[in-house]
């Protein structure tokens, strides 16, 4: 088993490619990851062009910085979706902003209201995030019991397990998704960037 402080070997790997400017070590990393990227920032933005306009921001912003990942901090996986949302949340706040000062000055009504929507935002991306980085078994559960409504039964059932697994299965899936609201980090590590 692999020690808590030790990256896995793909992530140093990666981030070395990087900064020796292998343009195949970029091509990887899109691969992998641009629709985790792409899927963030639309979370996010709710605008499929500006999605798009983040997802380039994010792979250039690696591809020209890729000493700011630190294997040390997490994954990077994690990273390149914290750098996400970072870049997301700004573009969002650009964009509204612009909006509210492009007619008349934004009130102080306008600009909480423009807050919170960052905010629903960032748990928005973040939850989503976190489900789709949580192991499949639980993520499995959750979809049976939120999408088709499936009890604890039916969703032990269906998975072809105990009941007690599914409830098992549930409750830590829940307990995963309530840390969304917890804002204050980005989805990945605090270090994004």
């Amino acid at each position: 088993m692999a020690q808590k402080d030790v990256p896995p070997r793909w992530d140093r790997k990666m981030q070395q490619r990087l900064a020796r400017g292998e343009a195949a070590a970029l091509g990887e990393l899109y691969d992998r990851f641009a629709s985790l990227v792409h899927s963030l920032a639309h979370r996010v933005l709710g605008d499929e062009r500006a999605a798009d306009g983040v997802t380039r921001e994010v792979f250039a912003h690696v591809w020209e910085h890729p000493d700011s990942y630190d294997p040390k901090e997490g994954p990077l996986r994690s990273w390149v979706a914290g750098v996400t949302h970072r870049l997301a949340v700004q573009r969002l706040r650009a964009t509204e902003t612009a909006a509210l000062t492009g007619g008349e000055s934004g009130s102080a009504e306008e600009l909480e209201s423009l807050e919170s929507k960052v905010r629903r935002a960032s748990v928005a991306a973040r939850a989503d995030y976190i489900v789709h980085s949580m192991p499949a078994p639980l993520r499995a559960a959750l979809e049976l019991a939120y999408f088709q409504r499936r009890d604890y039964r039916q969703t032990a059932t269906d998975l072809g397990v105990t009941e007690d697994e599914a409830r098992r299965r549930l409750r830590l899936g829940l307990q995963l998704l309530s840390t969304a609201h917890d804002v204050g980090a980005s989805p990945g590590y605090g270090g994004a960037v």
